[in-house]
């Protein structure tokens, strides 16, 4: 297989009936030598409200190929930095090792890549009474697989973004652009 370069991918996945647990996650796949991996090491230090730390399934096992995770959101309590190292990041992590298991990522190259996911965790989580972890899990283990396939892919590609120029558009626009 080629070096992978650089590679982006993003996906949604909506939260259970009542739930804040929409996962949005965007990826970066490339080459350790290259603009990745620069981007990669340059994450090895932390930034206030915005954790940055190595995804790992459990204690002792961290993925491979290598990757990062940070927040999209600022992180306010405790509470929601234990839902981000805990159920989001096993989430992470297992959708990262099945993908090497169905070959989306190239269990050759686990060790010549890296990734970076930026996480959405609403920070509503946090204080939900109600929260149902299952479908925290369920909805960051669906999308993160779905970004990682979509940035293997090159998907959507150029050619469906033109396609789809005038019927979809962004759910912030309903009421505000009208494409006909």
């Amino acid at each position: 297989m080629n070096e992978i370069w650089f590679r982006t991918g993003e996906a949604t996945v909506l939260a259970a009936e009542g739930q804040f647990t929409d996962a949005m996650p965007e990826v970066l796949i490339g080459s350790v030598r290259g603009p990745v991996g620069q981007a990669f090491a340059g994450m090895m230090g932390q930034v206030q409200g915005h954790t940055r730390m190595f995804v790992v399934r459990d204690i002792n096992q961290m993925v491979r190929p290598a990757t990062m995770m940070t927040t999209k959101a600022t992180i306010q309590s405790l509470a929601y930095v234990e839902l981000l190292g805990g159920v989001v990041q096993a989430a992470t992590g297992d959708a990262i090792v099945d993908c090497l298991i169905d070959g989306t990522l190239p269990e050759a190259m686990a060790d010549e890549i890296c990734m970076i996911v930026m996480i959405w965790l609403d920070p509503r989580c946090a204080d939900h009474a109600e929260l149902d972890q299952a479908d925290l899990y369920r909805t960051n283990y669906e999308a993160t697989k779905l970004a990682i396939a979509r940035a293997m892919k090159g998907e959507p590609s150029v050619e469906t973004l033109i396609a789809n120029r005038r019927n979809v558009k962004h759910y912030a626009l309903d009421g505000v652009v009208d494409y006909e």
